[in-house]
């Protein structure tokens, strides 16, 4: 029958736990009691997932075998509703410091209403002198040293020492020795895999077992791998086994030094060299531990409906988030500076859209969740300085490249800056590269390079990149790149601008042996012109479409001008209008628009509350 305290319900009873609208991570980085401020759960919270990291086992001495990672458990706890108590953080085995020594991480703890939940250290690398050669057991086991007469094998240490289910670690590699000259020293194991095994025929040391990646379980964490083993020492090679990825530390060559492992990963050290380096032929030390928990929105089966109603009291029942799929963006980055005298144009900032402009260049719709944001305008960088980003949720615009001054460079961004002008006896100057975020369609291009000038003075410089075409290469002394054009994007109809990221003109020249050359327009979508005269500014890209500034001009025996500010960006979303918007400052507008949608343009930077 049922029972009263279930709820009216029949079957198991499951906690529900809930954290609140985010799930909170706590690092704990340092050994001792923990504070109420770490210590303390949300009111809601029943169920925790914890990493219990041990510290690492450091690297065996003289050709030396790696050390195996700290224990590894990633395990859900229930809280009983209670906060947790003590956290103890492992420390990481010193690196073997001469042929009989051994050193083995420490465990790292969680105790939670009573129970403790303990991972186990990394086991030392094995050193050259027996019994200490064989790699030690631990949480992950250590790799072996083998000093015997060959043929023969010396055994890595045992991992998940003492066992635990799922499993903390993995074995340390052998030490395989088939010839007489040479010992190498086998890879500690790891959180995922087991140390490689070491070889003499060929000369290899085994390579540190993999660790495991935690950036999806624990975002945030101050680690995003760990676990990983120390790679073996070599003295017959110039090359020690590869550390594992997660925090091991690599072997050491032959004559070299030993890897230390990283800090709170548990990642074991490396094994030391055979013949004396920086550090003789000692071990590399290992990192320390960590304890992670994270507070968990779970509710999953049967469970009571005394859960709910306590829950409910208590403000923790979860809320579920409207979400508004089909979010259509525009955002442009800040438009870089042009150069100074024969100075290239300033790239364009970056372009990143969906729904509305050229088809190649459209990205995915958001799906848009209810809450609180803060969409980010890039301001046009004021001369000599590049642009700065914009960015709304998870799309980011790079800020576009400035442009190089005489003889120097552009600069990547969103779209590169172009390069100034090269002078007699001067090298080519690249322009700067564009699609600085590596993003898919590209935010941008690259800037135009500069020209030497073999037989007089030269006047000009590479165009500005743009974020639908490159600014071109100055063609030929005394002549002046074209800034690469813009995108055309009718998000908003009622927006004044339609066209989006022109990279800035490049400089000219007045007098001396070369002429004139006025330098070049600005790209389509608010590149700013330059200017071809000393004691010039040139134009500035257009407001609000992240166009880059013109390149300044310079005048023969003339002094110093400078280039044109960059154009600030601008951030545009077409939302559904079931969602209701509201967005700050006043200069930012929320405005109904054609297709039961609704407009958001934000001009400069501002909150944006999103709700149904």
């Amino acid at each position: 029958m049922a029972s009263p305290s279930n709820g009216g319900i029949i079957g198991k009873k499951n906690v529900a736990s809930f954290a609140g609208a985010t799930e909170p991570i706590t690092s704990i980085t340092a050994s001792g009691p923990t504070t109420p401020a770490l210590a303390a759960l949300q009111p809601g919270t029943r169920i925790v997932q914890a990493l219990v990291l041990a510290g690492g086992g450091g690297g065996g001495h003289d050709g030396g075998g790696g050390g195996g990672a700290g224990g590894y458990r990633n395990i859900e706890i229930n809280t009983l509703g209670g906060s947790l108590g003590e956290a103890i953080i492992g420390a990481g085995g010193a690196g073997a410091c001469g042929p009989t020594s051994q050193r083995p991480g420490t465990d790292s703890s969680l105790t939670v209403c009573g129970t403790t939940y303990t991972s186990d250290g990394g086991g030392g690398g094995g050193s050259n002198s027996a019994p200490v050669n064989v790699g030690a057991d631990g949480g992950s086991g250590g790799g072996a040293n083998n000093p015997a007469a060959s043929p023969s094998t010396a055994a890595g240490g045992s991992g998940n020492t003492p066992p635990v289910s799922p499993p903390q670690g993995n074995d340390g590699g052998d030490s395989v020795r088939n010839d007489p000259s040479g010992i190498q020293g086998g890879g500690g194991g790891g959180s995922t895999a087991a140390g490689g095994n070491s070889s003499i025929s060929p000369f290899v040391a085994g390579d540190g077992g993999a660790g495991t990646t935690i950036s999806g379980c624990f975002p945030g964490a101050p680690v995003t791998a760990v676990g990983g083993g120390g790679g073996g020492g070599s003295n017959s090679t110039p090359a020690g086994g590869l550390a594992g990825p997660g925090g091991g530390g690599v072997g050491a060559p032959n004559g070299g030094a030993a890897g230390t492992g990283t800090v709170n990963t548990g990642g074991g050290g490396g094994g030391g060299p055979g013949t004396c380096g920086p550090a003789s032929r000692n071990g590399g030390a290992a990192g320390s531990g960590v304890v992670i928990f994270k507070e968990l929105n779970k509710a999953s089966g049967v469970w009571s409906m005394q859960s709910q109603m306590q829950a409910k009291a208590d403000g923790s029942w979860p809320k579920f988030l409207a979400t508004f799929p089909g979010v259509d963006y525009l955002v442009i980055a800040g438009g870089g500076a042009g150069g100074s005298a024969l100075g290239g144009g300033g790239g364009a900032g970056g372009y990143r859209a969906s729904g509305y402009g050229p088809a190649c260049r459209q990205g995915t719709a958001i799906v848009a969740v209810e809450g609180d944001y803060t969409v980010t305008v890039g301001a046009g960088g004021a001369f000599p300085a590049s642009g700065t980003d914009s960015s709304f949720d998870t799309i980011t615009a790079s800020g576009g490249g400035k442009g190089g001054g005489m003889n120097a460079p552009g600069t990547t961004g969103g779209s590169g800056g172009g390069a100034g002008c090269n002078g007699i006896g001067m090298p080519n100057c690249g322009g700067g590269c564009g699609n600085a975020g590596g993003y898919s369609p590209v935010e941008g291009m690259r800037g135009g390079g500069g020209f030497p000038s073999p037989g007089g003075f030269s006047g000009g410089g590479g165009g500005g990149g743009g974020t639908a075409s490159a600014g071109s290469n100055m063609p030929g002394p005394n002549t002046s790149g074209a800034a690469g054009g813009g995108v055309p994007n009718s998000i908003s109809p009622a927006f004044p601008l339609s066209a989006f990221g022109g990279g800035g003109g490049a400089g000219g020249h007045q007098g001396g042996p070369n002429g004139t050359n006025s330098g070049t327009a600005g790209g389509y979508g608010g590149g700013g012109a330059a200017t071809n005269a000393s004691g010039l500014t040139a134009t500035p890209g257009t407001q609000y479409t992240g166009g880059g500034g013109g390149g300044a001009g310079h005048t023969f025996g003339g002094g110093p001008s400078n280039g044109g500010n960059g154009g600030d960006g601008v951030v545009i979303l077409r939302f559904p209008d079931s969602a209701t918007l509201t967005a700050g400052p006043p200069t930012n507008t929320v405005a109904p628009a054609p297709g039961c949608t609704q407009i958001a343009t934000f001009t400069v930077t501002g909150p944006l509350n999103i709700a149904p």
